[in-house]
């Protein structure tokens, strides 16, 4: 990255360091006791262009790359937000910018850029089909000029505060595929008045907006489709490294927060005459922490440069979100042991994180299923699942 490209990401990252000081942590305190959607700091990141930073010029975005993106994601997450709000519009990107036909393309993408319309939820995971993407159940049979979906999804997020989803269905019965990667297609679904979809809001550990889909007999336009019928699951691999990429990045913000926080309270509080930091047992696992953190970035940072490049990075992103979520994991614990039982209380903002970076680990990938890729796609092991 030349020394013109860093200061552009400085500037970007500063924008978005602005932006948060208007949001402190009582914002997102109050937010998470009523487990409310922060629309104040949406709306705000919409209107200045930060939402919109993947979308191409010629569509009304600002045409950059995952290394902005990544950045404006962990500014937010460092400065005691919660990206994930906003999050799914940067990753869901790729599935239509790739794949999408041109007239998809200009119907929405526009739109999205200036705020007028949200593209935030993303429609995948089933009940019985989790990890296994392939065994989808949730059906889109062609009627004419219409396909018809039915079927349930789980753990889907932000539906209620979209006005678009992308959607992955069942287009070719699961026992009559020879390549069973294959029979599953990709949708853009218009949320707006949409009928017979039930959505039921699910009780989560943190606030996320989570839902589970019910869908009766929905009707969903065939010009909606992306791409080729049948090839939804590789639309969606596609994009599988753009999210590790952004994912990775948040947990580097959640990490880096905490360090921030554990440093300051062990540097301040005083017990048996002296500040706690000053002990090693407080002081070490903060340093390394760090130091993991600050690895992980590296990686980060390798993987959306190869991205930004159209070059292979599937085992650097991976790696990324990876490291970044243990690392970030790591801070958490080493922050709330260095505030011992006040950082249960909610006003420190540490218990509301921490709850937070929990999920790094497991989602939107475990981080067991990113083990077995190393290990037999990188290091050429046997297929362990």
């Amino acid at each position: 990255m030349t020394t013109g490209e860093k200061e552009h990401v400085e500037s970007i990252r500063q924008n978005v360091r602005d932006i948060c000081k208007n949001f402190p942590g009582k914002y997102w305190r109050d937010l998470d006791e009523v487990r409310g959607y922060p629309t104040e700091f949406v709306n705000e990141l919409t209107r200045l262009g930060m939402l919109s930073v993947l979308i191409p010029e010629e569509y009304g975005g600002a045409g950059l790359g995952l290394v902005e993106g990544g950045a404006i994601l962990e500014e937010i997450c460092k400065s005691g937000g919660n990206a994930a709000a906003c999050h799914a519009q940067m990753y869901t990107m790729g599935v239509l910018l790739r794949h999408g036909s041109d007239e998809l393309k200009r119907r929405y993408l526009p739109q999205v850029a200036s705020g007028d319309l949200r593209l935030q939820a993303f429609g995948v995971t089933e009940p019985d089909a989790g990890s296994e993407t392939t065994k989808l159940r949730t059906t889109a049979v062609r009627n004419g000029d219409n396909y018809i979906v039915n079927g349930q999804k789980m753990f889907i997020s932000r539906v209620q505060h979209s006005d678009l989803m992308i959607l992955l269905a069942r287009t070719t019965p699961y026992d009559e595929l020879e390549d069973k990667t294959k029979g599953l297609s990709c949708f853009v679904v218009d949320l707006r008045d949409l009928k017979g979809l039930d959505v039921r809001p699910l009780k989560l550990m943190f606030n996320h907006h989570s839902t589970a889909l019910f869908f009766d007999n929905v009707d969903i336009p065939a010009a909606n489709l992306i791409g080729e019928e049948g090839m939804g699951f590789r639309y969606i691999i596609d994009s599988w490294n753009a999210e590790r990429i952004l994912v990775a990045s948040e947990a580097l913000g959640d990490g880096y927060w905490f360090i921030d926080k554990a440093s300051s309270y062990a540097s301040t509080r005083e017990v048996f005459g002296r500040p706690i930091g000053a002990n090693q047992g407080v002081q070490f696992p903060i340093a390394l922490a760090y130091s993991h953190l600050e690895a992980a970035r590296m990686v980060r940072d390798r993987a959306a440069d190869l991205f930004d490049a159209e070059q292979p990075c599937g085992a650097e992103a991976n790696m990324s979100k990876l490291l970044a979520a243990d690392a970030s994991w790591e801070a958490a614990n080493a922050c709330l042991n260095t505030y011992g039982g006040a950082g249960f209380d909610t006003e420190t903002d540490v218990e509301r994180k921490f709850r937070e970076t929990r999920l790094w680990s497991i989602a939107p990938v475990n981080n067991n299923l990113v083990l077995a890729f190393i290990g037999q796609r990188v290091l050429g092991m046997p297929r362990s699942y």
